[in-house]
């Protein structure tokens, strides 16, 4: 019970993150997602610092994990709302921000786990 609360606590704290991100940095105005496409950028450096870092830790308690990696990034990051703009660009014929968005997403989310996961080796 223990570890669903603490999943619990640190997804509603990510997903707070998320909607406040959002809110900020998602308008009409903007060619893309930034909102979204920051938080998912982010979830990503922040889960490989922490899952990078707890593997070094000789004492490792699972509960860091879970409520910063499973809780936390698990609520600020978000593919579905990521599909779900990309469906609208294609529904507008908007190509161009789907591709960026797409490929800027996956292949800025991926860099970022190995920089957090570098910056973790390098404490």
């Amino acid at each position: 019970m223990k570890h669903l609360l603490l999943v619990f606590i640190g997804g509603g704290f990510g997903s707070v993150a998320r909607f406040t991100l959002g809110k900020w940095l998602n308008n009409s105005q903007n060619l893309l997602p930034y909102g979204t496409m920051l938080a998912n950028i982010a979830g990503s450096l922040i889960i490989g610092f922490v899952l990078g870092y707890l593997s070094k830790v000789v004492n490792f308690n699972e509960n860091y994990a879970l409520i910063l990696a499973t809780g936390f990034c698990g609520g600020f990051t978000t593919f579905s709302t990521f599909a779900y703009e990309n469906h609208l660009f294609l529904k507008n014929g908007d190509y161009l921000s789907f591709l960026i968005y797409t490929l800027g997403s996956i292949i800025l989310g991926i860099l970022a786990v190995f920089l957090g996961l570098y910056l973790s080796k390098a404490l």
